[in-house]
């Protein structure tokens, strides 16, 4: 299991609770704008954090955080994830898991053995974008709907969010992106930042603030539980 940083405390990455977010190394895609392009590559490219090490600091603040918020690159990328959350969940904290949704088998796995309370999967576009907003040429969008189908079913706690860039999205990507997931408890647009450690952020903007609000006018026309985040 390859972890590859901890950020100790946070009160935005698993909200209403004080958590910590660990990242694992390694994605299967690589979307233009992602803020973290060490993360992406992975293995080889970023110093490891030993899981003894992260479990030791988990003890030390058992009672002090509430949550772990498990983020990447993909956590499912690594089929030791779940036996990672298993010891995180015998310390007694609750889990976020950030998910691209590529893999719904394993996601399945995870809900149905009751290792996560919650999961943030990413709505990369409208699904006819979805191979050029995720940098795959000819990805099949099909795992991705069975996530996001799955989530749908309220099965677990959960919540939809898109990262919103000028180059890859439009309105119209957006409203097909809305419909896809018609029926969402919630879904977040949040406002593209450049890092500065993009994958390849040639030809990539934010939209402004008063865009982003029109966007989600837009947006609620569809499914009424948009909303901005970030802003």
């Amino acid at each position: 299991m390859f972890l590859a940083g901890l950020q100790k405390l946070s009160l935005l990455d698993f909200p209403g609770l004080v958590a910590c977010t660990v990242f694992t190394g390694g994605c299967n895609l690589r979307c233009p704008f992602c803020h973290n392009a060490g993360l992406v590559v992975g293995e080889g490219q970023m110093e490891e954090l030993p899981a003894d090490e992260f479990l030791s600091f988990l003890r030390k603040r058992q009672g002090i955080l509430d949550g772990v918020c498990v983020s990447g690159g993909e956590p499912l990328l690594h089929a030791q994830l779940p036996a990672l959350l298993r010891e995180i969940r015998q310390l007694g904290f609750r889990v976020k898991l950030d998910t691209n949704g590529a893999f719904p088998d394993r996601l399945k796995a995870v809900v149905e053995e009751g290792l996560a309370d919650k999961i943030a999967m990413d709505i990369k576009n409208g699904p006819s974008r979805y191979a050029e907003t995720t940098g795959i040429p000819g990805l099949d969008a099909a795992p991705f709907a069975e996530s996001k189908d799955f989530l749908l079913k309220g099965g677990v706690d959960y919540e939809f969010r898109t990262t919103v860039v000028r180059g890859l999205h439009t309105e119209e990507s957006l409203l097909e992106a809305a419909s896809w997931i018609r029926g969402a408890k919630v879904w977040y647009l949040q406002q593209f930042r450049d890092s500065g450690h993009l994958v390849n952020g040639k030809g990539l903007s934010a939209f402004s603030e008063e865009e982003m609000r029109g966007l989600l006018v837009k947006a609620r026309e569809v499914l009424p539980t948009a909303e901005l985040r970030g802003l």
